[in-house]
């Protein structure tokens, strides 16, 4: 189908079933589903995220309730849609009698198409008898990710406009960073978790603001290929990041005193970055397209002379696009925040 690519691949049924479709999704498995779907079900935060950009009021719920400081960011009706669990990820909690109980017309799981999540994906259809769709999430795809669920979802119409912002912004993004010699590309270290000892390596999607924006991550350079690892505070000082970006405010806010980081050069150079986070994450948690806005972030703090308009603009035009409700100058200043040091 025009503008579906290798997402979804439609083709009617024959015979009486006609309010039905066959669809393959980015695993390639093909999957019956209804011909109009007006309820899903989220696997997980990413498809939680990626369903609510495009058609809010076909998400059943979120994976996990709204937090009072995020909800400012919603308009009330979706802040107050019911927590549902998780069925994938790290720490699912939902059962499958959950899913079952909620007359989903489609469960969709948006992130990784690799083994561990088609066997997932194929469970739960098994068991909840529920159409189950796994739709890549990769950053780099995402304008594929929009028309694929857009078209799914029977939002064909807001799966491109979403789109075409999203390939507007991953070529303009990658246009400046390409500017930047690679002698002088940054060595960046992403730092998760309170400790901020954890981080990502190369084929991690915790880590793809990263990579599209073609940065030195120093863990992936030095730790090869995985996905999310602990480190030890010998080893980033052994690598020595020019700069360090964390989306964890506690450790953000500890690094500048904390004696065991005062001999990484990030530090003593005062380029720490804390990743704005409402109403998720911009450069993850989760890993979906919320790290669209989360690039154009990195390009302001790495490199505010290829980057030098106002993110204040762009942040309002992003939150009332996805988010369906525009911040107020206040709230905008408030995330922002974190892209320069305290003090």
């Amino acid at each position: 189908m025009a503008g579906v690519g290798a997402g979804l691949l439609f083709a009617l049924l024959a015979g009486p079933a006609a309010a039905e479709r066959v669809v393959t999704d980015s695993s390639g498995r093909r999957v019956t589903v209804p011909d109009r779907v007006e309820r899903v079900f989220p696997a997980g935060p990413p498809a939680s995220v990626v369903v609510y950009m495009l058609a809010p009021d076909k998400l059943l719920g979120w994976t996990r309730a709204i937090s009072p400081p995020e909800r400012p960011f919603f308009p009330d009706r979706y802040a107050d849609l019911p927590e549902l669990g998780r069925l994938t990820g790290r720490g699912n909690t939902v059962n499958l009698e959950t899913v079952v109980a909620a007359k989903p017309d489609v469960v969709v799981d948006v992130g990784s198409t690799a083994p561990t999540f088609v066997s997932l994906a194929d469970r739960v259809q098994e068991q909840t008898r529920v159409p189950t769709l796994l739709i890549d999430g990769h950053l780099a795809d995402s304008a594929r990710t929009f028309r694929t669920l857009g078209t799914l979802m029977g939002v064909a119409e807001r799966g491109e406009e979403l789109a075409r912002y999203a390939e507007r912004t991953l070529n303009d993004v990658r246009r400046r960073f390409d500017d930047v010699p690679e002698g002088k590309r940054l060595k960046v270290y992403m730092a998760r978790g309170p400790r901020g000892l954890q981080t990502g390596i190369r084929g991690s999607i915790n880590v793809e603001a990263l990579d599209v924006a073609g940065v030195r991550n120093v863990a992936a350079e030095n730790l090869g290929n995985g996905g999310l690892v602990n480190v030890s505070m010998e080893q980033v000082l052994a690598w020595q990041p020019d700069a360090i970006v964390t989306i964890d405010r506690g450790f953000y806010e500890s690094v500048w005193t904390d004696p065991l980081w005062q001999g990484v050069k990030a530090v003593r150079d005062r380029r720490v970055y804390l990743s704005p986070g409402l109403p998720f994450t911009w450069i993850d948690s989760p890993p979906a397209a919320n790290r669209l806005l989360g690039l154009r972030w990195l390009g302001a703090v790495l490199y505010p002379e290829l980057f030098p308009e106002d993110l204040r603009e762009e942040t309002r035009r992003f939150h009332a696009l996805f988010y369906h409700r525009e911040p107020t100058a206040e709230q905008i200043d408030a995330l922002l925040a974190g892209s320069r040091p305290p003090g």
